[in-house]
């Protein structure tokens, strides 16, 4: 199938065929001329689907040699999309009555729509589409409002059986037309619209992403830091610690079973993130570490959703995202997995492609760190100086750009535009926004404490068995001559494989300097996934798109960590 995109110059027609098509277009010149125009793909249902940005033009009775090749392309064509500026309905309208009169299954995208109510300019669609005779889509081709709506249409482009008019007849119908759809009032924009309009704007929209993310980071903190310190921290250790340290003593001061239920006791205290016992690090992990962050997380996320700014900001980034075969929507995989990877993995089924899904997947599990992970790096690295954890930060978004930019060449295929409703702002409905809130802390408790518990048990197997030490000396060589590490960090390596906030605070105990640490904060965040993560791109991608990823991942971290050695 074949869709022309027609319509008078200036109209917004290039941003509606990017909107489209995505940034991966093939330009062209006419045979025997040097008129060019573009084409790209887009999908429409299941077909994959050609789209042709045919040259602007007034009318259909050419004037120049543009206008000549676009009444040649409509011979072409099986659906016209002819896009229409809405605040100039008048002259536009000529150009709707010829492609009419051609016979050929049209839509009307009615472009430039919320400048209408800026200019207090009320147009009635029921009439407009009643006299036209065919689907009337009123749509902002810069922000994306009303684009998936014009491409669920395209299926249902009406053949169209208008009469053919003398040029007078047209300017006859089209007065008649404006005299009974159009209606002119003097109208001011609300607060709400002007932020609305600034927040997609290059300038205006790039100062309130960073405010926003900002902003939302620090609360992210400020909240997730303050449950730890103010109820968590002390719950378990003026509560829950004397229980531990009382079921140790009767279970006695050692042995395997109590290595598993309790684990490591050194002085009569309980180390709940080194001990590795089920009812100390398995507990505490997920309930103490974990959850406040995602609470915060899951909460500041619920309300920039219900506020309706996260459309906004995947439009603000879509030219960006495009860069890295994505499109502006996987901003929200990407802001998940600042609280976890596995929902933001889940996320990547909102993306249109497989390739979308692979690369969308491949970097959230790389380069973006948990909401944990982050925990333990603060914690940990910024013990050294925070100019340490903004190198660890700095080096996983270089990562992002630059594995983006690779995999976006190397993986074949091409990625959709972006087609996403832009909703108005709006007050959030705060009995809403929670009742959302437990449903993801609920479905990640239930889904992380199994995977902890049973990482433990797994632990202290392979603990009392020996494999550690085995895979220790095996990859000895790797960690520290490439990467600049202890012997020992090779245990903390293995376990990221299960939990990589707890790996990273088993290199607490191995006195690094600032350098190793950085080193060993980058490599386990983009190291082989935590096993939560593992489980879900298996899930996702398949098993042999999962090894794929899988060898992106340990490559890129070992790459990137044998730099970072050199260079610091």
């Amino acid at each position: 199938m074949k869709i022309l995109l027609v319509g008078n110059p200036n109209v917004g027609k290039s941003v509606i065929f990017s909107r489209l098509t995505g940034v991966h277009v093939i330009a062209s010149n006419y045979p025997g001329t040097t008129v060019s125009y573009t084409r790209g793909f887009m999908k429409v249902g299941e077909e994959t689907v050609e789209v042709i940005d045919v040259p602007g033009t007034y009318t259909l009775e050419p004037t120049c040699e543009a206008e000549e090749i676009a009444l040649r392309m409509l011979n072409t064509g099986d659906i016209v999309i002819n896009v229409v500026n809405a605040i100039n309905l008048e002259r536009n309208l000529y150009l709707t009555l010829q492609l009419l009169e051609k016979h050929i299954p049209m839509v009307v995208a009615l472009n430039l729509w919320d400048d209408t109510k800026h200019r207090g300019i009320d147009i009635d669609l029921g009439k407009l589409k009643a006299f036209l005779g065919v689907p009337v889509i009123p749509t902002v081709a810069v922000t994306g409002q009303g684009i998936k709506e014009l491409v669920e249409n395209i299926p249902q482009a009406i053949l169209p059986d208008a009469v053919v008019r003398t040029p007078d007849e047209r300017w006859a119908t089209v007065g008649s037309i404006i005299d009974q759809v159009q209606h002119i009032t003097h109208r001011h924009h609300t607060w709400s619209e002007r932020l609305e309009d600034a927040s997609v704007k290059p300038l205006t929209g790039g100062i309130i992403a960073l405010a926003v993310l900002a902003s939302a980071f620090l609360v992210v903190r400020f909240i997730g830091e303050s449950l730890i310190a103010y109820v968590l921290d002390p719950s378990f250790n003026n509560l829950w610690a004397p229980a531990v340290l009382k079921l140790s003593h009767l279970m006695g001061s050692g042995g395997f079973l109590h290595d598993i239920v309790i684990g490591k006791v050194v002085t009569g205290e309980v180390n709940f993130v080194e001990s590795f016992g089920l009812l100390s690090t398995g507990l505490y992990v997920p309930f103490a570490m974990v959850l406040p962050y995602i609470i915060a997380f899951y909460l500041v996320l619920g309300l920039l959703e219900d506020i309706g700014y996260l459309p906004r900001l995947a439009v603000l980034l879509d030219t960006i995202m495009h860069r890295l075969g994505l499109h502006g929507y996987a901003i929200i995989p990407t802001l998940l997995g600042l609280g976890c990877n596995v929902p933001a993995v889940l996320a990547t089924r909102i993306l249109e492609s497989k390739r979308e899904r692979f690369i969308a997947a491949t970097l959230v599990s790389i380069a973006v760190p948990c909401a944990a992970l982050q925990a333990m790096i603060f914690g940990l690295v910024g013990q050294q100086g925070v100019q340490y954890v903004a190198i660890v930060y700095g080096t996983l978004f270089v990562v992002w750009i630059t594995l983006g930019i690779i995999l976006n060449y190397v993986v074949k295929g091409f990625s959709p535009e972006l087609l996403i409703e832009i909703p108005p702002y709006r007050l959030p409905q705060w009995q809403a926004m929670l009742k959302k809130l437990w449903l993801r802390v609920y479905g990640f408790l239930v889904e992380a404490i199994p995977i902890v518990l049973g990482a433990v048990v797994v632990i202290n197997i392979l603990y009392f068995l020996g494999v550690f030490n085995a895979i220790a000396s095996f990859t000895a060589p790797v960690v520290t001559g490439l990467l600049g590490l202890p012997r020992e960090a090779v245990t903390a390596l293995v376990i990221g494989f299960l939990r990589k906030d707890v790996a990273l605070g088993m290199l607490a105990p191995l006195a690094l300097s600032a350098k190793q640490l950085v080193v060993g904060s980058v490599v386990l965040a983009m190291f082989f996934p935590c096993i939560a993560t593992f489980v879900v791109l298996l899930r996702e991608l398949g098993v042999v798109n999962m090894l794929k990823s899988a060898g992106v991942m340990i490559s890129a971290a070992l790459i990137t960590g044998g730099i970072l050695n050199l260079i610091l």
